[in-house]
């Protein structure tokens, strides 16, 4: 409440003349809150809540201002000293609750494609060392969530010997490949939870961990979400019609579909890797248990891709030793 109060009487510093109500609006799984202030005449900002004690908004401030050519929240003020941000408001329906509420085919396909010519908007626009690498350091890492999170404290169950040999085939097979993709922005969430139904172009929210990195991650990223799922066909039909846009674009995607979604998929395991660690970890350490119950889709699409790619058979050999082959029901789907 502490915070609030001390947020409050920024915006009044921000805002002298106004009269405001600040409503809550949503919470990240950091330690960021958004508030929204109502003014007497009607038109809203969001305001950021950042502790300065535990992060910045420098990064923010970074990648809103590269990312400009998207429909990022514009920064209307700031106090990186005490981690507040007052931001243009997109309002509050995302991708995703237009789609638990609308829950037809044909919607989806249209927000996802929606979604899929801003992402190539943003990747055209990459340029070399504005952002940091996305690297092996920074894959390895994020991959050993895995073993650290979920497999030790998630099932209670650290590897074993051979359950280790398996794992080290599986990065020393899997994270070359996707090393080798070339490289482009990478939005790192790009969620239809982070996406905004406004008028016109779709709202971008919650980049500020981007890197440079593989092109296929944020495609990745937004078609296997955490959240809601679709059929395979579905899948594969908005990958195509990325990959298409992308070359169309001048994006430097493979000539081949095929290697294209090679690399898709290999993308997605990594990224499946680290987000089960990542819930795991929300849980276990940080006591947020609204992430947890989705672990298990992303065990089922770390299942299904080990099976198809035989240099994947260490990851299938593990995921049975750890959880079976049986899919299980997760959270929220379609």
């Amino acid at each position: 409440m502490q915070r609030q109060n001390e947020l409050k009487s920024w915006l009044h510093s921000v805002y002298p003349d106004a009269t405001f109500e600040l409503s809550f609006a949503a919470a990240d799984a950091d330690f960021r809150r958004y508030f929204r202030a109502t003014f007497s005449d009607g038109h809203t900002v969001i305001c950021m809540d950042a502790p300065p004690d535990k992060m910045s908004v420098a990064p923010y401030l970074k990648v809103q201002k590269l990312f400009d050519m998207v429909n990022v929240p514009q920064v209307l003020a700031v106090d990186e000293a005490d981690g507040f941000m007052a931001l243009s408001d997109l309002g509050n329906t995302t991708f995703l609750t237009a789609m638990q509420f609308d829950t037809r085919e044909e919607v989806h396909k249209t927000l996802l494609l929606e979604a899929i010519d801003e992402l190539v908007v943003l990747q055209t626009a990459s340029r070399p060392g504005q952002l940091p690498p996305y690297d092996h350091e920074v894959m390895l890492r994020e991959i050993n969530l895995f073993p650290e999170w979920f497999a030790a404290k998630e099932l209670g169950s650290p590897f074993n010997e051979a359950q280790n040999a398996l794992w080290r085939q599986t990065a020393d097979t899997l994270l070359p490949p996707l090393l080798a993709q070339p490289q482009v922005y990478v939005h790192r969430d790009f969620i239809v939870r982070n996406l905004m139904l406004t008028n016109g172009r779709p709202g971008v929210l919650d980049f500020q961990d981007a890197l440079y990195g593989p092109v296929s991650y944020d495609l990745v990223s937004l078609l296997r979400d955490a959240f809601i799922e679709w059929e395979e066909e579905f899948v594969l039909d908005l990958v195509i019609r990325y990959w298409e846009k992308a070359r169309a674009a001048g994006l430097p995607v493979p000539d081949a579909f095929d290697e294209f979604y090679r690399n898709f998929e290999w993308m997605g395991v990594q990224r499946h890797l680290k987000v089960a660690g990542i819930f795991a970890r929300l849980y276990h350490r940080d006591g947020k248990d609204k992430y947890r119950p989705e672990i298990p889709r992303f065990l089922n699409y770390l299942r299904r891709t080990s099976r198809r790619y035989h240099e994947l058979a260490p990851l299938y050999a593990l995921l049975l030793s750890l959880v079976g082959d049986e899919e299980r029901e997760t959270g929220f789907t379609f």
